[in-house]
């Protein structure tokens, strides 16, 4: 009789080894899973700093776009009113 109990456990054995491999495996993929939400929180918080960052940027160039067409556009009235003085200077130099 022990050689049919051998024969009997030996599948079972077969098995349970199996069942124990399958549970390490979903233990190991969970834990794995974890780590990538883990990480994928991580790469999102950093994606929205960024994301505020480069706003802040864009809010900046444009503001600075506009202050320089405010610094050209006072440059011409300057220019055109020094034009305007240097033409006085020479009508009064002419006389």
């Amino acid at each position: 009789m022990t050689a049919p109990q051998q024969e009997e456990r030996s599948p079972l054995e077969d098995l349970e080894s199996r069942i124990l491999r399958a549970a390490e495996t979903v233990a190991r993929l969970r834990e794995e899973r974890k780590e990538l939400e883990a990480r994928l929180r991580s790469a999102l918080e950093e994606k929205e700093v960024v994301s505020r960052s480069l706003t802040l940027a864009r809010e900046e160039v444009e503001r600075l776009t506009r202050e320089l067409e405010g610094v050209r556009s006072e440059r011409k009235q300057v220019r055109g009113r020094i034009e305007k003085l240097l033409g006085q200077l020479d009508l009064i130099s002419a006389e």
